[in-house]
Order: structure tokens, then sequence, then C-alpha cells
């Protein structure tokens, strides 16, 4: 039977201005649960990456009930597990550790939640041809949620191109051979003039690392933009697209959907997915608000 105290956390780099707490607290104060969601900043901690493992055995030890995981640990963090959803495993990307029966157990509520926003923000997109650019933790849980969605081909692009193309032939393993491929970026130009959308999957855009992740002018009206940032809401890339006219997808969805399916494992509870997305409204409203 489902208990009605949790305590949970969140591991990642730069996390302070993260929504999870408040949508996660705000979600179990609507079911009557005592819940406390803590920041867990390896920036502010001073601590590298490589420690996630050490945050995981203390969060075990000190009675959390789960870890939410984001960069740069949502890879690091799977040696340091019992044990992997297959989705997780078939991923190689954890963002969700359940503790339960003294064992840590990883899930990926990433590929789900960018499906569901995507299903609700870009409904009719094409999907023949798809670009993705960025092949971490967040990059390899949008690629398998594209394919899922029913893209033809996704083209995976990677600063670094042996993640590019250990994604792809992860992805190929999946879903069957020619479903993926790689490149580098200096093949951008010509991928995105022929392609129908863009995921973009690195942290470039996020409020430390601003910026567009390529020129401008590769974009074009006949593209949609899909984006995982959701600190700001509104990157710079979703901006110079819309201006262009292209159709657009913003980083809040999934992140909205990834809480809801991440609530669900933490609690074992239901969450109410259409007050968390209004209570996300809320909250971004709250942030961009002037002072």
């Amino acid at each position: 039977m489902p208990k009605d105290s949790y305590l949970v956390g969140l591991i990642g780099s730069g996390i302070g201005p993260s929504l999870s707490p408040a949508l996660h607290e705000r979600e179990a104060d609507r079911q009557g649960l005592r819940y406390l969601y803590r920041l867990i900043d390896l920036d502010v901690l001073g601590a590298p990456p490589e420690r996630v493992g050490d945050l995981v055995r203390a969060a075990r030890e000190l009675g959390y009930d789960g870890l939410n995981i984001t960069h740069p640990c949502k890879q690091l963090v799977i040696e340091h597990l019992d044990a992997l959803s297959p989705q997780a495993q078939a991923l190689g990307a954890v963002n969700t550790v359940v503790f339960e029966g003294g064992r840590a157990v990883g899930h990926n509520t990433d590929v789900t939640g960018f499906a569901a926003s995507f299903a609700r923000g870009l409904p009719d997109a094409p999907l023949e041809r798809v670009v993705q650019l960025g092949a971490g933790g967040a990059g390899a849980a949008v690629a398998h949620a594209t394919l899922t969605l029913g893209a033809e081909r996704v083209t995976v692009v990677d600063a670094l191109p042996e993640r590019a193309a250990d994604l792809a032939g992860a992805l190929n393993r999946h879903f069957g051979e020619g479903r993926a491929d790689s490149a580098t970026p200096d093949r951008l130009a010509g991928l995105l003039g022929a392609a129908d959308g863009i995921v973009h999957a690195t942290p470039t855009g996020m409020a430390a690392h601003p910026g567009l992740p390529f020129p401008a002018d590769l974009l074009h009206p006949g593209l949609w933009v899909a984006e995982v940032v959701y600190r700001p809401l509104e990157t710079e890339l979703l901006r110079t697209a819309r201006a262009l006219g292209c159709a657009t997808l913003d980083g809040g969805g999934m992140a909205v959907f990834q809480a809801v399916d991440a609530f669900r494992l933490f609690t074992g509870r239901e969450p109410d997915s259409g007050r968390m997305l209004a209570e996300f409204a809320e909250l971004t409203d709250a942030v961009t608000a002037p002072q």
C-alpha cells in the first residue's frame, strides 16, 4: 500500500532554477501527501559528475525514496545501480532512480515525456526525415521517442562523432536497420535543407549556456523545431525559428510529462497531468514576470 510521506531529490549540474521541486511538491500537496524534493547540485557541492555514485549511495542511506538524474549524469549513473528498466537498458541513460527493497533501480521517463509532449504539441508534423542535434543522455531518450512516434529516419549529429555513431547503432539494433544514421556538425546545412524537422538535444540555449546551437541561416520555414531545453522556455533557437515561420515545440511539455511519470514511479499514485501542465504554466509565468 502506498505510504503518505516521501523524500526525493534531483542530482545534476546548475539545477538551481529547476521547476521539478515545485511541480512534484504541488502535485503531492493536491494528493494529501508529505513530499520533500531536494536539489543536489554538483556545482554547489563542488563535485565532479563522476561523484554521482557516491551521491546515489548517500541518498539511499539517508532514506530517500528516489532521485531524478539530469545533465551531466544520466549515463554515468548507470554503473552505480542494481537494475535497469528495459527502456533505460535500451537507452543507456537513466533520469529516474527508485529505491525499492534496498535496491537502486534506474528508469527513463524522458522517452515517454518527449513522446507525449510531441504528440500534444506537433500532432501533424511530418516525420519522414528528422535531424537530431545531440547524442547525450537526453538525446538518446528523444531519439528513441521520435522513432517510436513513427519517424522513418533519424540522423544523429553530435560534436563527438563516435557518440553519434554509437547512438545510431543502438537505434538501428532496437528499431531495425536503416532507421538511424549519424553525421558530423559540418553536414548540418545539407541535412537541414532536406529535413522535415530538427530535435535539439544539447545544453545550448539553457540559462547557463546561452546562444544558438548552429547558424540561424540553416533554418527554413518548412522545418519544424523541437527543443528539449525548458529553462528558459523560449530559447534563442525557438525565437529565431518562430520568426522564420517554423512550427515549434518548447521543452516545457517534456519537462512536465517526464515529471508525471517520475511521480508515478516514486509514489505508486496516479498524478493529474492536466493539473501539472497548468502548474508548470503558472510557475513559468511567475519566473518570467517582471519583478
